[in-house]
């Protein structure tokens, strides 16, 4: 396989539902680590979390932390998997579209609209202290940012992200997987976007947007993580390099 991106991933689950259904792995049967599972398809570690997140969602197998991916049941012979937007996908849209809501509304932006960015960002802070606390406070305050670009396609894209973040199995899943591991939305982050805004730094304000999502996909791909967490970062500083070269 050819570690493009597009649906890489997709293309890796389908060759392990299949190997699944030949009889290859047996019901119980633990699958290969990340990085033989990796080195075998010639592709990157967190294309396989995203491969074996599309078939534990579907029910094929469950992931164990500190243990592995185990398989819970067979397909048929003729199973066709069926895919949704996977969490970094969603955060790779996030990326594009929300860095530019951002530059728009510090043009925008009114002293009010600011002020309830404010608000938010306090009740971020106070969600983060429950282990169990939402994450409304966070949807909030991006699409508060959204609103304030004054350009309603704008705003409703980037609720459909939102939207999907809860809808997407893949994605949901993910992100359930993150706040288990005690990640949670990053004040700062959020401050510095604020910062930005009220200083009407459209440049600042799209490069602050950048750096905070850029830290939520980290963390999603460090969410499942069984270890060996500098090679990933080695492995994920193409993904971010390309993110980068978006804004040349």
């Amino acid at each position: 396989m050819e570690d493009s991106r597009g649906r890489l991933y997709q293309d890796l689950a389908r060759t392990l539902l299949h190997e699944l259904a030949s009889g290859k792995y047996a019901v119980g049967a633990r699958l290969p680590a990340e990085r033989e599972l990796a080195s075998q398809y010639a592709v990157s570690r967190p294309t396989v979390r995203e491969a074996i997140i599309a078939l534990e969602v579907q029910g094929f197998v469950e992931v164990r932390v500190g243990s592995g991916a185990y398989v819970v049941r067979l397909p048929g012979k003729d199973i066709a998997p069926g895919f949704d937007v996977s969490a970094l996908e969603l955060t790779e849209a996030r990326l594009l579209f929300e860095g530019e809501a951002a530059a728009l509304a510090a043009t925008q932006i009114t002293e009010q609209e600011l002020v309830e960015l404010e608000r938010l960002l306090a009740q971020i802070a106070q969600e983060n202290l429950d282990p169990h606390g939402s994450v409304e406070a966070d949807r909030a305050f991006h699409i508060a940012i959204a609103r304030a670009s004054r350009n309603k396609a704008v705003e409703q894209v980037i609720e459909q992200l939102w939207r999907l973040r809860f809808t997407s199995p893949e994605a949901s899943l993910l992100h359930e997987k993150a706040r288990t591991a005690n990640i949670k939305p990053v004040v700062d982050e959020h401050g510095a976007v604020l910062a930005a805004l009220r200083a009407r730094d459209a440049m600042g304000a799209r490069a602050a947007m950048r750096r905070h999502l850029t830290a939520v996909l980290d963390s999603l791909l460090f969410a499942t993580e069984e270890r060996a967490v500098l090679e990933v970062r080695r492995e994920t500083q193409q993904k971010r390099d390309r993110y980068a070269r978006m804004t040349e």
